[in-house]
């Protein structure tokens, strides 16, 4: 997901989706742990695109609060 894509949510879809996402990186890592996926390198793309949520909703909210 693009930081753009990211900008057009709003702060309520925001917080969701980061919800749904660390949910999914817990998965993944649990994946991997138990020998079911051997590609860790979406764990890092999924934490790209959270942090990125994050930024984006911390810089939604400091707006919001002016």
């Amino acid at each position: 997901m693009t930081v753009a894509d990211i900008r057009k949510l709003s702060t309520n879809e925001l917080t969701s989706e980061s919800t749904k996402l660390r949910e999914e990186i817990a998965e993944l890592k649990r994946r991997v742990h138990t020998g079911e996926l051997q590609n860790v390198r979406i764990i890092r793309a999924k934490r790209k695109d959270l942090a990125r949520m994050l930024t984006v909703l911390g810089e939604a909210l400091m707006k919001e609060a002016k």
